[in-house]
């Protein structure tokens, strides 16, 4: 009826109105990792580059390499066959998967810089800032391999060592010994002796040695048999923090930056990458750190926990 309407009409009206915060994933970055020689490479050597999306193992991904602004292959791996110095730069890549909306792409990698030396020596560094009282190995390549008869050490045009093998050792490091680092080595060729130089390498030397945090790999396997080696990996953005241990856990110079662990088991020919972690410098620089890396290993399935 008309009355009835007109009741309706002057009922109160409320509106209420709130603000729902919903949980957002952070964007997904690719990583790119140097699988095979090195950052500093001779011209005419072979490195190779593998480009992952971890935690997303997926088919559907797709991946884009790219030098500076220039775009390079699709592919997972990116490979310098023959390397010339002009390809030297820094390289990252890019995950694509194609939906039935749109193209995700994730964020861009963190760089990695490759060097190709046109010279005969290479002085191989570290390539992250070593700390104050620890002992840094440093290599003089020479091209071809040559039987070295005498290798020298120079620091900032000051003779540190000499020696008769490629492998330098700088031990009990102090501030001091930050800076550039290069090499000669000599042999003995048809009927005269060759001697060679390499460029300069910069080194760093960090003097907090409290400055430190401490990466631990975690590991659970479930294998019908026992296990007797597991390999233990650790990375930082793309650069390996040292050479396979049957350590779990190692202790690092606290920095920013993406790190992931990797174990291998040799005789059942199995491997396994961690997703990466996000670490950020405290504003204390004194607190203590600890990551740890989690994983269950079930034969061939993994399940990745961080």
């Amino acid at each position: 009826t008309a009355s009835e309407i007109q009741i309706l009409l002057f009922k109160p009206t409320y509106l209420s109105t709130f603000l729902q915060v919903l949980p957002m994933r952070a964007p997904l970055k690719a990583v790119a990792e140097l699988v095979d020689g090195g950052p500093r490479i001779f011209s005419g050597e072979r490195v190779r580059l593998k480009c992952s999306v971890p935690g997303k193992v997926s088919a559907e991904w797709r991946y884009q390499w790219f030098r500076g602004g220039e775009q390079l292959q699709e592919s997972e791996y990116f490979v310098l066959w023959k390397a010339r110095p002009q390809q030297s730069g820094k390289y990252y890549c890019q995950g694509l998967r194609t939906t039935w909306i749109s193209t995700q792409h994730t964020l861009h990698s963190l760089p990695i810089e490759i060097e190709v030396d046109g010279g005969w020596a290479i002085l191989q560094a570290p390539p992250l800032p070593m700390l104050v009282g620890e002992t840094m190995t440093l290599m003089c390549r020479v091209r071809g391999n040559p039987r070295l008869t005498e290798v020298i050490l120079y620091k900032d045009g000051v003779e540190l060592q000499r020696q008769s093998g490629p492998e330098l050792c700088v031990t009990n490091l102090t501030l001091q010994q930050h800076g550039s680092y290069w090499c000669r080595a000599s042999w003995d060729g048809r009927r005269q002796t060759n001697s060679v130089i390499s460029v300069a390498a910069s080194v760093s030397i960090i003097g907090e040695v409290d400055n430190r945090m401490l990466l631990v790999c975690h590991v659970q396997l479930n294998a019908r048999e026992p296990v007797s080696h597991i390999h233990y990996y650790f990375y930082q953005d793309g650069l390996s923090l040292g050479l396979a241990s049957s350590q779990d856990r190692v202790t690092v110079l606290r920095d920013s930056g993406r790190y992931w662990c990797k174990a291998s088991i040799p005789t059942l020919g199995l491997k396994r990458l961690t997703t990466l972690l996000m670490v950020l410098k405290p504003a204390n620089q004194h607190a203590k750190q600890l990551l740890h890396f989690n994983w269950v290993w079930n034969d061939f399935s993994t399940f990745f926990v961080v």
